[in-house]
């Protein structure tokens, strides 16, 4: 099923590089979990007079059905690893996939636990 992908950019120029990396990467997040219902990327490079480099903010939104939305916030840290705008789109969607794979994991859970408290009792022949 083909979700809604939308992509948007914040003081940056829009990237066709980075909207087919950003395609890419949800594509890989899909074939995972296929029930997202929709999804939202926001790439922000905020404004800066300094001379240091720019750090890229990215914040992905997927919708599931039944569930509050999945929100990843992925911000520059210390380690200077978002200057460059594909790591940070790498590791905002490596930690989207792991909130994903927990949910996955408490769906399963609760999946089996169903499935076994609803398990009918066999009939007896009575005669």
């Amino acid at each position: 099923m083909e979700s809604p992908l939308e992509i948007t950019f914040h003081g940056i120029e829009r990237s066709e590089a980075v909207e087919a990396r950003v395609k890419e990467k949800f594509k890989r997040i899909e074939a995972h979990f296929e029930r997202i219902t929709h999804a939202r990327v926001v790439i922000e490079a905020p404004q800066r007079r300094t001379p240091l480099p720019k750090f890229f903010h990215i914040r992905i939104d997927i919708g599931v059905p039944g569930h509050k939305p999945i929100v990843v916030k992925h911000e520059p840290d210390a380690d200077h690893a978002h200057t460059d705008v594909m790591l940070a789109v790498r590791d905002a969607f490596s930690a989207a996939q792991r909130q994903l794979d927990d949910l996955s994991d408490r769906l399963d859970k609760q999946a089996r636990h169903e499935k076994v408290r609803r398990r009918p009792v066999p009939e007896r022949d009575e005669g």
